[in-house]
Parts: structure tokens; C-alpha cells; sequence
């Protein structure tokens, strides 16, 4: 990286040594290519077109030399892989700008919408354009700016400048300023929803204030440096920017030159600060930077520009990101990207929270962003005690009058007059990876032997113990089993319209049970013909039902047979005949989504995946919130989806839950939930909520995303062994790509299903999106904020 640094610094300084008179002509002609380190120039070379750095390798883009540094000010398909140094730019004969790189298939840049190309140019206003055989403009960057616009260009009325992730990585930042249609310019955090709350700056210059027949404004940075807001239908200026927000101090230039040598610039920075700059050139190179604007004083005002969980603070015209009391950094290295608890939390009953375990911090003149659960009329004492008491309060605000009470994470924190009440556990968080920190060195022979030994026993002992204890329990079950049996008919009452099979019939529709379809957590499934063959049906027989699921049989098959959706898999009947117990169900002909995603080798497209997420979302969304009562399904899983005639996913087995045995650990591990997508909570002894599915969910969308297990020990690094945390790191990394290696797909359609991913599966179930929610963001009505790091998920 060092080597390709200095030779596109030799390159650029290299151009600005050879500066052509301005208005030569510079024309791109077809069939012309263009590889790193060359590049297109603007007549008088201030401006360039060609591969500049981008992490690892380089983008495509347009950048403003200044002596001897360059300023990005755009860049193409920004959110791309950078590509190598053996990438090519190729203006094709057919009049299309086209990017070929080794890594996959090409990628238009830039072309006409209807006409093709006949000649390009790199302009002196940093604008580079297409032109037709008459020389008129059919395509140019001016009109699809990234985080800049430059003078005589326009943010028009609904766009949006997104700023870049970092000085050194011009993909999309956190922040971004868009140009409303209601007249007003606002600054929000990236993916906030764009809610009034989320707005950290704006104009103020709403349509009613200032033109009330005609509100719709267009931002434009004229030749002289003025940053105004302009009627849209005729360019009068309505509003100037400048000196609304001219601040005076040392490193501001307040009488720049506006002569030709000077070049403007409006950007849209890293820290979410909106700035316009000066870049002066002289005759003996002596070139200047000034910064003639600024929206805000300090970066310490923008929401967000801390993580959750962390404020920001100014020293010596630094800012400076801090943990709250009982927090550490996600990652210490990049300090934006927020903190967690390093406390373990304890259990509480009844709504109340176990007081011992906590202690209630401090924090004088604090405020944050998120609206509490609970807001209530006491005073600054109690607010303290009530957080400490209440199991859902993590944190409380005092404004001298009443408390607001929140969980965590807390987002948007920063200076302002109100108390903060922190609740801090007083046992600290256990590590996500075992770290030895003793080590103990055995030396003799004969201690190893007794240890071993020693060790032996006691499993030998407790497994013993174990069994007949187990065997004691059966034998009790065993005889309530059989009590039960005689009380009499457990048949369904007449208002249900389930079919009531025999055993005899199921028998013979099943071939004396010959096709076994599959073997579930609830017993096997086989495949049987109705109607003289002339129905397919899918027999489930149920095995080793505890007694209370016995006395519910009635009214969970009630339930169940209730419950009719297209991404359900429809109950037709039943059999409860002595002991036996079957389902009777549609037959679903092309499998699970577990044969789909990891049985073959020819996965869905992207397409169909998306659909089949959307499907799966939809039906947990039924039973979570459009049944009569709602139905927590336990155990969402590839293999418990199916797949029917035309591809529609539909899940199975889902009211089951209360029937199994809690000894039967052949799938399940803890209560309920097959291993790799069992909720956290169902290890914390508390209730379960239907966010349990979301967290299963969660995965099952990540496995969809990749076409994957989540658990993968074949995985080529160790890191990707769980996918969950892979996926994490991929995003936080903005290397996305690596989930789909050699798939062609939509940048932005990823990121979304990743994001929806992460929010389902967070460590903590209030964090944790409903299913409605989840079904708006993978529709595209909701945005999707950026989540925050999910805790490993256990195993």
C-alpha cells in the first residue's frame, strides 16, 4: 500500500508541475483506456479522472490537485470492492464508460440514458461529462454528487450528500445532508429514518417561512463562493448560507480571493459537518486551502458522531469519544464506533431488579436521544432508587422535575443540564473467549495419574446417578400416561373442522409408514396418498409427549387449525386414537430450505432468496401477531421450513412447542431451540418472549444472505466458522462482498438483509426488532439504522 501511495503522490505531483494553459481542449475519444497511474485531466490539470487510493486498492473518481495532495470530490459506485492496479477504465466504441477489473464481470460507469457516447472531457469545473454527436451533454457527475458539491453545481430539490467513511475510504460515511422538499437543508446520522428527532442541523428555511407559494429549493454553490438556497423552477436565491454560519477564529478565512484562480468547494465531511473551503492558486505554486464556513463549531454536536453508549467530549479543538461508567470501547482502535457493558447482568423476578448486584452512577449535565419508556413526575432521590429498583431501567434522566427512564444502548448522548443515573453491575462481564491467565504446571507422574483418575470416577458416578434418576422419572410419566388414557375420548370439540382420521386409515395412506420424509424434534414425518392416491399428504407421528401437552392436546389442535396463511404449512387432520397420536398435513413437494440453501449446489438467486425471506418473516409475523392468540414457534430453522409447488416457503411445526418432552436432547439443547439458533435468553432462566423466534429468524436470514450454515467447522478461517459474527465483521469492515463471493448482486439490497440480520440477533431481546418491523425494512417501506455489535450467540 506504501508503494502505490508514492506513485500516485509522484503522479499527482507530477501533473500539477506540467499545468496546461486552461481551455486547451481535452477530449476523451472512444476507444480509449485509461489503467492506474494515468489518468483524464482537466484542461488547466487542477482536476483529474482516474483510479485514486481506497483502502486496500483503488476507486474510480474525480480529484482536485493541490500542490501536492489531491482532495476526492467523487467518486463511481462508491460502496464497490476497491478494485487492483490492474483494473482498466475502457470509453468503449458504443459510447459507454465501462470498469473491467479481474475480480468479476465489467461495470458501466457512466453512458447516456438514450443516445451513446461520441467523445467525453474532464472539465475545469470538476465536472466530467458525455457528450453526443451534436455536443450536447447526455451524462455528467455533476448530477450524481457523493459528499461534495463544487461551484456552479446543484443539489437539486429530494438529493442528498452522503459523507465517506473515513479521509482514506470515500465510501458511504454515517452521515448525510439532504435537500428536502419542504425547503429545508438537514443534517442526520446515515440510516436514522430521516425523523425530525434524528436532525442535528438544519435551516430552518421550511416553505411557509419563506416563500409560501413555492417551497421547493435547490442548494447551489455559485462562482463566488456563496452557498445559497435557490427557487427551484426560476434559480432566485432565497436564503444565503454564508453568513448565517461564518464563524470567526484562526483557521477560518473570511476575505478569500474570487478571482479565477480560486476553486470552491462544499462538503459534506467525515465527522458530519457541513463546510465550505477555498482552494486558491497562485503562479509560484504556493497553493492555499481555506475554510470559509462551517454548520457547526465542533463534531461534539453531531448526533452520532459518538457510538451507543458513548459521549463526546472537546479537548484542545479535539473531539473525543468516551465510554459511559461500566463500558469499554466495541473496538478501541476506531472509537466512533460506540461501547457495551463489561458487567453481567443479573436475573430479576416480577418486574423488579436485584438491587445487590448494582450501583447507581453519576453523570452531571447529560442528555440523550432516544424516548424513554417511562416518564415520570419525582424527585432527583427517588428518579435514582426507581432506576435501581426497576429491572427494566438501565438508565434514568432528571430534568429537575421529572424521570425518564431507558434502556440500553443510549444513543445521541452529549453536554446539556439534566442528571444521569447510570445502573453499573457490580460483577464484571464474563470474556467471549476463555483467557487463561494462571497456568498450573504438573510435574509429577503420579499426581497427573490420581487427577485423572479422580476425574474418571466422578463422571462415572454422576452419569450413574443421572440414569436412574431419569429412569425413576420416566416410570411416573409412563403411569400418568396411561391414567390419563382412561379417563376417556380426546377427540376435538365438533366446532373445529380438522378431519378426525383413524389409525387404520393413516396406515394404509402411508403404506404402513414405509416413505420416511424426514425425523424432527417431534417424531417422524412419512408420506402418505388420500382419495385413492389422488391427495398428498405429509403423516407426522408424535413421540414422547409430556402430560401437560396431553391435557392441551384439544385446544393447542384448536388453535393450530385456526391458523390458515400462505406461509404456513395448513394442518388437514388429526388422529388421536388410544395412545397414537399423527398430524395430517399438506404435502409439500420441493423439500426444506435447509435442501435448498446447503443440499445443492445450484443455490436460489438472490431474487428468490429475497422472497423466500420475505416469506418466512411474514409467516412469524402471523403467529406472533394476527393469530387469535399468539403462537412462540421455539424452533425456527431452515429444516423446518418447506418449500411447496411454486417455490412458496412455508413453516412447519410451529404451536408443537408445549408437546416435547424436556429430556429429549437429541436436537434441543436448554429448554427449547435446536443448537446454532437458540436465543441467549433461554440460558438466563427468564421468560421467553417472541423475540426468541426474531433471534432464530435472525440466523435463518443470515444463512439465506450466504447460503450457509451459521455453524461451519469446515470453514476456511476460524473466523468464519460462526456466521453470525462473521457477518459482523464483514459489515463493520464494509467487505459485505466476501458473504457472496462470485454472486452478482445489489450492493445496497445486501447491506439491508445483513443489517435486518444483526438487529434480530442482538444479546438483548428488547433491542431486538418485531417481526412487523422486520417485515417493513426487508419491504423497503423503513430504513434500517446501522445495528450495533450482537453478542457472540451461544452455542
Amino acid at each position: 500500500m506504501a508503494s502505490i501511495s508514492i506513485v500516485f503522490l509522484v503522479l499527482s505531483i507530477n501533473i500539477v508541475a506540467g499545468r496546461a494553459q486552461p481551455n486547451q481542449p481535452s477530449i476523451i475519444r472512444l476507444n480509449t483506456s485509461l489503467t492506474h497511474p494515468t489518468s483524464w485531466p482537466s484542461p488547466s490539470n487542477r482536476f483529474a479522472f482516474g483510479f485514486h487510493p481506497q483502502g486496500s486498492g483503488f476507486a474510480v473518481g474525480i480529484w482536485l490537485v493541490v500542490m501536492d495532495s489531491i482532495t476526492v470530490v467523487w467518486t463511481a459506485n462508491r460502496d464497490d470492492p476497491p478494485v487492483t492496479s490492474k483494473a482498466s477504465l475502457d470509453f468503449t466504441k458504443d459510447g459507454k464508460l465501462v470498469l473491467r477489473t479481474e475480480q468479476g464481470p465489467e461495470k458501466v460507469i457512466a453512458s447516456g440514458a438514450k443516445v451513446p457516447a461520441s467523445y467525453a472531457a474532464m472539465l475545469d469545473s470538476g465536472n466530467f461529462v458525455l457528450y453526443d454527436n451534436d455536443s450536447k451533454i447526455i451524462w455528467q457527475s455533476f448530477d450524481t454528487p457523493t459528499d461534495t458539491i463544487l461551484q456552479n453545481q446543484t443539489l437539486l430539490a429530494g438529493a442528498e450528500l452522503a459523507s465517506s467513511l473515513n479521509e482514506s475510504d470515500h465510501s458511504t460515511g454515517r452521515f448525510h445532508l439532504r435537500m428536502q422538499t419542504d425547503g429545508n437543508l438537514v443534517s442526520y446520522p446515515g440510516n436514522s429514518g430521516d425523523a425530525a428527532s434524528d436532525a442535528y442541523w438544519n435551516t430552518g428555511t421550511s416553505g411557509s417561512l419563506l416563500n409560501p407559494d413555492n417551497f421547493l429549493f435547490d442548494l447551489y454553490l455559485n462562482s463566488t463562493g456563496g452557498l445559497n438556497l435557490v427557487n427551484h423552477s426560476n434559480s432566485a436565491t432565497v436564503y444565503t448560507l454564508n453568513d448565517k454560519y461564518l464563524f470567526s477564529s484562526g483557521d477560518i478565512n473570511t476575505n478569500p480571493s474570487n478571482d479565477k484562480n480560486t476553486i470552491y468547494r462544499a462538503t459534506l465531511d467525515v465527522d458530519g459537518i457541513f463546510r465550505l473551503y477555498s482552494h486558491i492558486y497562485n503562479e509560484n505554486s504556493n497553493d492555499r486551502v481555506y475554510l470559509l464556513l462551517s454548520t457547526l463549531k465542533n463534531p461534539c454536536y453531531v448526533y452520532g458522531f459518538c457510538g451507543f453508549n458513548s459521549f463526546c467530549t472537546l479537548n484542545v479543538d479535539q473531539s473525543n469519544c468516551r465510554c459511559l461508567p461500566g463500558h469499554d470501547f466495541v473496538d478501541p482502535n476506531r472509537r466512533t464506533l460506540g461501547c457495551e457493558r463489561n458487567f453481567s447482568e443479573a436475573g430479576c423476578t416480577g418486574g423488579k431488579g436485584n438491587a445487590a448486584f448494582y450501583y447507581i452512577s453519576t453523570m452531571e449535565n447529560m442528555v440523550w436521544g432516544d424516548i424513554p419508556y417511562s416518564d415520570e413526575i419525582m424527585s432527583k432521590e427517588n428518579c435514582s432508587s426507581s432506576c435501581l429498583d426497576d429491572c427494566n431501567c438501565d438508565a434514568a434522566l432528571f430534568d429537575g422535575n421529572s424521570c425518564q427512564k431507558q434502556k440500553f444502548p443510549l444513543r445521541y448522548l452529549r453536554k446539556s443540564k439534566n442528571t444521569a443515573f447510570l445502573k453499573v453491575g457490580s460483577i464484571p462481564k464474563k470474556p467471549r473467549l476463555p483467557i487463561a491467565s494462571d497456568t498450573v504446571v504438573i510435574t509429577s507422574k503420579t499426581a497427573m495419574l490420581q487427577i485423572v483418575l479422580e476425574t474418571l470416577g466422578f463422571t462415572v458416578l454422576s452419569c450413574v446417578a443421572l440414569a436412574i434418576f431419569g429412569r425413576f422419572i420416566f416410570k411416573i410419566r409412563v403411569l400418568r400416561y396411561q391414567r390419563l388414557l382412561k379417563k376417556g375420548n380426546l377427540g376435538l370439540p365438533e366446532e373445529v373442522t380438522l378431519r378426525l382420521f383413524t389409525y387404520a386409515e393413516l396406515k394404509r395412506a402411508t403404506n404402513s409408514f414405509k416413505e420416511e420424509l424426514g425425523k424432527g424434534s417431534f417424531g417422524a414425518v412419512y408420506k402418505g396418498a388420500l382419495n385413492k392416491g389422488k391427495k398428498l399428504v405429509a403423516v407426522k407421528r408424535l413421540e414422547k409427549l409430556v402430560e401437560e401437552g396431553e391435557r392441551e392436546f384439544r385446544a393447542e389442535m384448536r388453535a393450530i387449525g385456526r391458523t390458515h396463511h400462505r406461509n404456513l404449512v395448513r394442518l388437514l387432520g388429526f388422529c388421536a386414537e388410544d395412545s397414537k397420536r399423527l398430524l395430517v398435513y399438506e404435502y409439500m413437494s420441493n423439500g426444506s430450505l435447509a435442501d435448498l440453501l446447503f443440499g445443492v449446489t445450484l443455490h436460489p438467486d438472490w431474487t428468490e432468496r429475497l422472497r423466500i425471506a420475505l416469506d418466512v418473516a411474514r409467516g412469524i409475523l402471523y403467529l406472533h401477531e394476527e393469530c387469535d392468540a399468539p403462537i412462540i414457534h421455539c424452533d425456527i430453522k431452515p429444516q423446518n421450513i418447506l418449500m411447496d409447488d411454486c417455490w412458496n416457503a412455508k413453516i412447519s411445526d410451529f404451536g408443537l412447542a408445549k408437546f416435547l418432552m424436556p429430556d429429549q436432547t437429541r436436537t434441543f439443547t436448554g429448554a427449547r431451540g435446536t443448537r446454532g439458533y437458540v436465543a441467549p435468553e433461554w440460558h438466563k432462566n427468564i421468560p421467553i418472549s417472541v423475540k426468541a423466534d426474531v433471534y432464530s429468524y435472525g440466523i435463518v436470514l443470515l444463512e439465506i444472505v450466504c447460503c450457509r450454515k451459521n455453524i461451519d467447522v469446515n470453514a476456511s478461517t476460524a473466523e468464519e466458522i460462526v456466521l453470525s459474527s462473521w457477518a459482523y465483521k464483514c459489515f463493520a469492515a464494509r467487505d459485505l462482498y466476501k458473504l457472496v463471493i462470485g454472486e452478482e448482486l445489489d450492493t445496497m439490497s445486501l447491506e439491508k438483509m445483513v443489517k435486518v440480520g444483526l438487529w434480530c440477533i442482538q444479546e438483548e431481546p428488547a433491542l431486538r426488532p418485531s417481526m412487523k418491523s422486520v417485515v417493513l425494512m426487508l419491504e423497503g417501506i423503513t430504513e434500517v439504522p446501522v445495528p450495533p455489535c450482537p453478542t457472540t450467540p451461544s452455542m
